[in-house]
């Protein structure tokens, strides 16, 4: 009842944008940034997302971070965080500075719906080696919501973080603040983990799922959403449900990527190759599949057709700009 509400809401509240298929766009969420302590989530994953988000910014997308960004209910001192991760905040500010970040808010960092807390904590930060104040993210405004419109075809992806109707971590938010700064905070160093938090209750979960998968069939949208950790690309015929994952993976770090008309599941993950050196690689988990496959506002036999048109017009352009770097060679 509450999760219907609450997305319905969101929905009508939500900030339009335009794509189409020349958009390159990448959702990821969940990377609950600490303060560089033993008990910070994202110290193990803070070089993969980092170098992510540099080939992101260099192969030009936006980034929209689809909530949870920072772990604010658990460390509410953002300076201490931004000190901790410097890395990650330096292309984020790239993004930023070029207009392509996107930020959503979410349950662990839902102070960033307050404008003073905003401007106060993101407008500018502080460089301890110049000891000097510089701008920062200035301007920026989180968001809850993104509906993000096709230019042709009008099909909709409404991109929230998801904790909306999860009452503890939607209505009741304080009370958990509360609980998980002067408690479950000392757990957290010692690796025991909330069992109320929807990442380790599978039950509460998947009835979580079961609620968006509600709000999908009854208002024919595709939704795009982070909170539960568990990344999730429909199979043949599924309701359009995707899920970015998280940032916060043991040992990777997943994200929705959104290119020529086309999304896919990626995970970026640290292997050793044959020469013993470890290194980054990104890998396709799912898709990739045209996005009006999951239009379910169409009948089915117009998306196959349309879907037909897309991967044939994709391997047209694939096969003429091999033509041209072809070309290109034999003239050098």
């Amino acid at each position: 009842m509450f999760t219907q509400k609450r997305l319905t809401e969101a929905y009508k509240q939500a900030k339009e944008m335009y794509f189409d298929d020349q958009s390159r766009i990448v959702f990821m969420s969940d990377a609950h940034r600490g303060d560089g302590s033993t008990s910070d989530e994202f110290l193990k994953s803070r070089n993969l997302f980092a170098h992510a988000l540099n080939e992101y910014y260099e192969n030009n997308y936006t980034f929209f971070e689809v909530g949870d960004g920072e772990e604010l209910l658990e460390y509410p001192h953002m300076e201490h965080i931004k000190n901790a991760h410097v890395d990650t905040y330096k292309v984020i500010k790239k993004f930023f500075d070029k207009g392509r970040y996107i930020r959503i808010f979410g349950n662990h960092d839902i102070y960033l719906d307050n404008p003073k807390y905003v401007r106060k904590n993101l407008y500018i930060n502080y460089d301890e080696y110049n000891e000097e104040f510089f701008d920062f993210l200035k301007g920026i405004q989180p968001l809850e919501s993104v509906v993000l419109k096709h230019r042709m075809t009008s099909q909709e992806l409404f991109v929230i973080h998801g904790h909306q109707g999860d009452a503890p971590n939607d209505q009741f938010w304080f009370f958990t603040m509360l609980s998980i700064k002067y408690f479950w905070r000392f757990f957290h160093r010692v690796g025991i983990k909330n069992p109320a938090s929807p990442v380790k209750n599978v039950s509460k979960r998947h009835k979580i799922e079961r609620n968006y998968s509600k709000w999908i069939e009854k208002h024919r949208r595709v939704l795009i959403c982070g909170h539960t950790h568990r990344f999730k690309f429909p199979k043949n015929k599924e309701i359009p449900y995707f899920n970015t994952g998280c940032g916060i993976y043991p040992a990777s770090i997943t994200a929705l990527e959104l290119t020529e008309g086309m999304i896919r599941l990626v995970r970026w993950k640290e292997k050793v190759d044959e020469n013993g050196n470890l290194r980054i690689r990104r890998e396709t988990m799912r898709g990739p599949e045209p996005i009006e496959n999951f239009d379910t506002r169409k009948p089915k036999e117009v998306i196959e057709y349309l879907s037909e048109l897309k991967l044939q017009r994709t391997k047209e352009q694939r096969e003429e700009r091999a033509s041209f770097r072809e070309d290109d060679m034999s003239k050098n």
